[in-house]
């Protein structure tokens, strides 16, 4: 007799793993930890296997949980989508979006990638760049949508996260040279830029500039290539940089945070919709750092 995989107990699964624990994962599913727990307990007894290991306070899944999840998220975006085509919900129209490049190679094409699969007859606009340029775009009506990361402006924002800011160096790098200590920065306005400094003046550790760029990409490769080390948030860190901990003594940096804005305008049914798929997919993007 076949098995059929209840999807509520598949929402829960991911959820757990996307949050990293089952009290985190309970709240968005609405049902207590305990419940939680027991969902996922009853699926591993009727596959047989172990999907999710305790590795310190968080869950890691198992080579069997890789695959499960997988087919998950699958079988998830399939059944939104049916709902949302029989349920006479087809969107049409365009949306116009602003990100910064710290989730462009990430979070957008996750995002982009659900919303276009549930809703193909939509147009999608994305625009990559600078704070100041997407707000300034975005008051002018040039975008529906935008997310900020850390600098506060003139727009109306909500808040969809708070990050640590980290130090950021080459993977093969595990201390710093001596004083002073050589910075990769953005061009100035930056306020991580502006946070490094602070932390370092503030502990009166020595510094200097040794590289500056107008692209994240450019920033990214003159860290790699061992020019300095930059701040940024753990969330946009590439794969082949690292975040120091405190072996490397550096102060201790503030918090940043993670905006959405529509500039007070009343969103477009595709434009809400989109909202929605970012606040879902939010989770899983942070989780992976």
């Amino acid at each position: 007799m076949p098995i059929n995989l209840d999807i509520d107990v598949l929402r829960t699964l991911v959820a757990a793993h996307d949050l990293g624990a089952f009290n985190r994962a309970a709240k968005t599913v609405g049902r207590s930890q305990s419940a939680v727990s027991q969902q996922v307990s009853k699926l591993e007894d009727r596959l047989g296997l172990e999907l999710f290991r305790k590795d310190g306070r968080g869950l890691v899944p198992t080579e069997a949980g890789e695959i499960v999840l997988a087919y998950a998220r699958r079988i998830i975006d399939l059944n939104d989508e049916a709902v949302a085509i029989l349920s006479g919900s087809i969107l049409h129209g365009a949306v116009r979006l602003g990100f910064p490049s710290d989730f462009a190679d990430g979070w957008l094409p996750a995002a982009l990638g659900r919303f276009k699969r549930s809703h193909p007859n939509v147009k999608i606009e994305a625009t990559v760049d600078r704070n100041t340029v997407l707000a300034e775009r975005l008051e002018k009506g040039q975008l529906d949508l935008i997310m900020l990361l850390t600098e506060t402006t003139r727009v109306e924002v909500e808040t969809l996260a708070t990050l640590p800011m980290a130090w950021i160096s080459p993977a093969n790098s595990v201390r710093l040279p001596p004083e002073p200590v050589p910075l990769a920065v953005l061009e100035a306005p930056c306020t991580f830029r502006a946070a490094a400094i602070a932390a370092l003046d503030k502990a009166g550790i020595a510094w200097q500039i040794v590289f500056t760029t107008p692209s994240l990409a450019g920033l990214w490769a003159a860290v790699d290539a061992g020019l300095g080390v930059t701040v940024r948030t753990a969330a946009s860190v590439p794969d082949q940089l690292v975040v120091l901990n405190g072996g490397a003594e550096l102060p201790a940096l503030p918090m940043a945070h993670l905006f959405l804005s529509s500039g007070g305008r009343e969103l477009s049914p595709a434009a809400a919709r989109f909202k929605e798929v970012l606040t879902e997919t939010l989770p899983a993007v942070l989780s992976l750092h």
